[in-house]
């Protein structure tokens, strides 16, 4: 009996033992399994328990802080390659404002931008001397790298394609030779382009170290949030200031127009960003969704045409691009190679709801502005389904979405000097975070640009917000009279006006002051 007693307590203990296995219950330290156990696993089909896909999100976002790039942009990439790949992005992939920005050099002499002075042979594309022309030509630049808070290099960063003809070589080499880059602190570098053909990623062909990156066509997968800053993608022609007014000239009611959804341009044959273009001529109709496409892209074009290429190429050009595109209610915005495209500043300035079909793009300015105010965020994998989801939006949020559009092209979008001021503007408001702007303030009219917060932060000192904020304004007024000749006579004509004003029932107070 002792015996089967015995038998029986290792039976249950064994059985214990399995199951606490099976569930988890007891793990192997990680120093003894070998280091092939994970991709043995991948091979054989392992997959996470059900009771673990809950938290497997949460594991999965903590373990790609450390990567650079993920396994489904770059599955057909060999092993060498996406080694060579992850090399040339930044390392500093866990840098936020509190780790990797040093807040001392900004309490000194507020918040200053330095500019390197131009290296003798080095040329520099239009796009980049409009934007070191803007920053020169604003209240934080200064030419004392003393007294700066953030750098930026006189060497072109713009362009890192490496086919392209601005792309600047060697470029490591000259940063790493600057005697103020200090591993990139507090310097921000601007990015168009990066990455070639055929995979176009994010590589930019230098470490950047601790530096910010102000970039087009951002991932949000490597976007650091709160040190990175993403920028619209906008062409050389982009004016440098001033730039244009929206299209919208006045509120058309209802806000429909000829037609409801349209997209002209170029049809990826093979290779990143051919999927979503390619599967465009599901849902156009040729009446209300006119979705174009051309094959002719580049030189061997002909080689992967496809049998849709001549009835696609011959519709294509019977549109007129700009008639379509001030003459639709929503705008399609697909990626093309990259994240970023044309198409988005375009379908803002023309009134064009933007339908954002760019899976993984941190939209510009995300910081700061609440885009489901202004566009429609799609989904690459639904897009049989956009048709009939822009059909379903009320007309008065067309309405809102419409005017959205123009005033956020026209506050921060509508010239390089705009996108390079609020790009300042945000990291200003990172470092001086006790009078940073509302989100109110920069989704409103007249928008964070001309709401100052060394002035206020307070929504109740600025008139503009008073409708919002449900406040009526003071029925009295404070007169400010600037005199230019001394008081000297009570017949002058200054006196006048200075009692004339004086004597109005609205009027609190007069205050003259004089040049001194």
């Amino acid at each position: 009996m002792q015996a089967k007693k015995r038998y029986l307590i290792l039976f249950s203990a064994g059985t214990c033992l399995i199951l606490l296995f099976c569930f988890g219950g007891i793990q192997v330290p990680l120093s003894r399994r070998g280091s092939h156990r994970r991709d043995d696993r991948s091979l054989t089909g392992y997959h996470l328990g059900a009771r673990w896909r809950r938290l497997s999100g949460f594991m999965q976002a903590f373990s790609s802080l450390g990567k650079d790039s993920s396994d489904e942009l770059h599955e057909h990439m060999s092993p060498r390659q996406k080694r060579d790949t992850n090399s040339g992005l930044y390392t500093g992939k866990r840098c936020r404002m509190e780790t990797c920005f040093d807040f001392s050099l900004c309490e000194r002499n507020g918040f200053k931008v330095y500019l390197y002075p131009q290296l003798k042979g080095e040329k520099l594309s239009e796009s980049y001397q409009n934007i070191l022309a803007s920053i020169e030509g604003s209240r934080f630049y200064t030419p004392d790298p003393g007294q700066a808070c953030l750098f930026v290099l006189s060497l072109d960063t713009l362009d890192r394609d490496q086919l392209s003809p601005y792309y600047v070589h060697n470029l490591k080499a000259k940063i790493q030779g600057l005697p103020l880059w200090n591993e990139g602190k507090n310097h921000i570098i601007f990015n168009l382009y990066s990455g070639t053909w055929p995979d176009y990623t994010e590589d930019l062909g230098f470490d950047i170290g601790l530096a910010m990156l102000a970039k087009a066509s951002i991932s949000t997968e490597n976007f650091r949030p709160n040190f990175d800053i993403s920028i619209p993608l906008f062409s050389k022609d982009h004016p440098r200031t001033g730039g244009e007014r929206g299209y919208l000239k006045h509120n058309t009611i209802p806000p429909f127009r000829k037609y409801m959804l349209v997209f002209k341009g170029k049809r990826y044959l093979t290779g990143i960003g051919s999927d979503t273009r390619n599967a465009l001529y599901h849902v156009h109709n040729s009446e209300d969704v006119v979705l174009l496409t051309t094959c002719k892209h580049g030189k061997d074009w002909q080689k992967h045409k496809d049998a849709r290429c001549d009835k696609d190429n011959a519709e294509y050009d019977k549109y007129e691009y700009r008639e379509m595109l001030y003459n639709s209610t929503f705008c399609l915005v697909p990626r093309g190679r990259r994240l970023g495209s044309f198409r988005f500043l375009e379908a803002l300035q023309a009134a064009c709801v933007p339908v954002m079909l760019s899976n993984g793009w941190e939209l510009p300015f995300s910081e700061i502005i609440d885009w489901k105010t202004a566009a429609v965020i799609g989904d690459e994998r639904l897009l049989l389904q956009i048709p009939s989801t822009v059909r379903s939006i009320h007309q008065d949020k067309i309405l809102s979405l419409r005017q959205q559009t123009q005033f956020l092209w026209e506050a921060y979008f509508n010239s390089v000097e705009k996108i390079v001021l609020t790009t300042l503007e945000i990291i200003q408001d990172r470092v001086s975070e006790h009078w940073s702007r509302s989100s109110l303030m920069w989704n409103s009219l007249p928008g964070g640009l001309f709401a100052l917060p060394q002035y206020s932060t307070s929504l109740r000192d600025f008139p503009f917000y008073y409708a919002k904020l449900g406040i009526k304004p003071n029925p009295k007024f404070t007169a400010i009279i600037h005199v230019v000749t001394p008081l000297v006579s009570l017949s002058q004509p200054v006196m006048k006006l200075l009692v004339a004003v004086a004597k109005s029932q609205y009027c609190a107070q007069v205050t003259s002051f004089t040049p001194s």
